[in-house]
């Protein structure tokens, strides 16, 4: 009963005193259009991405900007034609102008992507644009999107804003693990904190980050976070702390395409990078997987504990910590238009987190580490443990 009591007053704190992180009202914020429309440079690191190319690049070359915008694609090593892809889809859409370019395999102590972004931001330099918008190449956006973006950036006086795009949910494992995966991104990183210039709480969804160009140099974006495999996350920190304002909130008319039909695809797009998240740090998994037994898995139990052996106070206190936890699951669920039914079923889609996270321990110490597109980062700890 005491742990049951323990669980509802987790939940009671979650409820009021985290950012109202449950509620999903925070999207882009009041803005309106510029005098002028400063110059915008979009970087797309892309890898073996000729599936969503078709989809998402032309969503970019139809951007509706009335200032000069234009797009980099990087193709990072991909061995699916998607540099060729890219060229061509520009050729027969027209739209912005589109720089098709490779950076070679990147050195020690970079991982990937970023390395593909350094080398985007380099191109993109030469043309001294205003801002960057660092996409990735599953993401297709509306065709207001940037011009949105630079409002709403110019308007509150941002260094960086950043959408956390919609994820895809058709399939039945993406319908119970995707939304449940945003609902506890804004549980760790209340979008409401972020926001705040005085609260420490950084993060970014790094499908789409509107970067100043200024604000970039003096956080030594991307170098400051070369090794780090939660990017977005690393991006965001060095931007607040070099003195950044930085926003973040979620996606109308902004789509990730990227498809998760299986369970095996969403278990290693959460466990490739979970364990960096603990800083790879025993402790830490220790305390996080107690954290979820008493948060998530506690609620069901006591109540059906508490019923077999006709306790009615763990009954009634598992109860209402499970009621509670349904409740501030809903409005997520309401985002991605989802059933309702599926909101009592959160402490099992918790209890896959908990795998997946224990798994992601277990791989980085057979030396397997994190992964981005058939790349692996054994031991990345001294930029991730720092910036994750």
């Amino acid at each position: 009963m005491w742990i049951a009591a323990g669980s509802l007053a987790a939940w009671l704190w979650l409820l009021l005193c985290q950012g109202f992180f449950w509620r999903t009202d925070i999207r882009l914020p009041a803005r309106t259009d510029p005098d002028d429309w400063p110059s915008v440079c979009v970087v797309v690191p892309a890898r073996d991405e000729a599936a969503v190319l078709p989809e998402s690049l032309p969503s970019l070359l139809a951007q509706d900007y009335p200032g000069r915008a234009e797009i980099f694609l990087v193709d990072d090593g991909s061995s699916d034609g998607t540099g060729e892809l890219a060229r061509e889809l520009a050729s027969r859409h027209g739209g912005l102008p589109l720089t098709v370019d490779s950076p070679g395999e990147p050195p020690a102590g970079w991982t990937g992507k970023l390395w593909a972004v350094r080398h985007g931001i380099a191109l993109a330099r030469a043309r001294d644009p205003e801002y960057l918008l660092l996409t990735d190449a599953d993401i297709a956006h509306a065709p207001d999107s940037l011009r949105e973006l630079v409002a709403a950036a110019r308007s509150g006086g941002f260094d960086a804003v950043s959408l956390m795009a919609r994820l895809r949910v058709e399939s039945l494992w993406e319908r119970l693990v995707v939304p449940a995966f945003v609902y506890f991104f804004a549980q760790l990183y209340p979008f409401r904190r972020i926001g705040k210039r005085s609260a420490r709480t950084a993060a970014a969804a790094g499908g789409c980050v509107l970067l100043r160009v200024d604000a970039a140099e003096r956080a030594r974006i991307p170098d400051a976070i070369r090794q780090a495999v939660i990017d977005d996350v690393a991006l965001a920190r060095a931007v607040k702390g070099g003195g950044g304002h930085i926003w973040l909130g979620l996606a109308e008319r902004v789509d990730s395409l990227r498809p998760y039909p299986r369970l095996h695809d969403l278990w290693r797009m959460v466990s490739r990078s979970a364990y960096a998240q603990l800083r790879h740090n025993p402790l830490l998994l220790l305390g996080t997987v107690l954290g979820l037994a008493l948060v998530y898995l506690v609620p069901p139990v006591a109540l059906f504990t508490g019923l077999a052996v006709g306790s009615t106070g763990t009954a009634v206190l598992g109860g209402l910590a499970w009621l509670v936890m349904t409740g501030t699951y809903i409005p997520m669920l309401r985002y991605y238009g989802q059933p309702l039914w599926l909101a009592p079923l959160l402490p099992f889609t918790a209890f896959l987190y908990l795998l997946m996270t224990v798994d992601s321990a277990v791989q980085h110490y057979r030396g397997r580490g994190a992964a981005w597109k058939g790349r692996t980062y054994a031991r990345p700890d001294a930029v991730v443990g720092e910036e994750s």
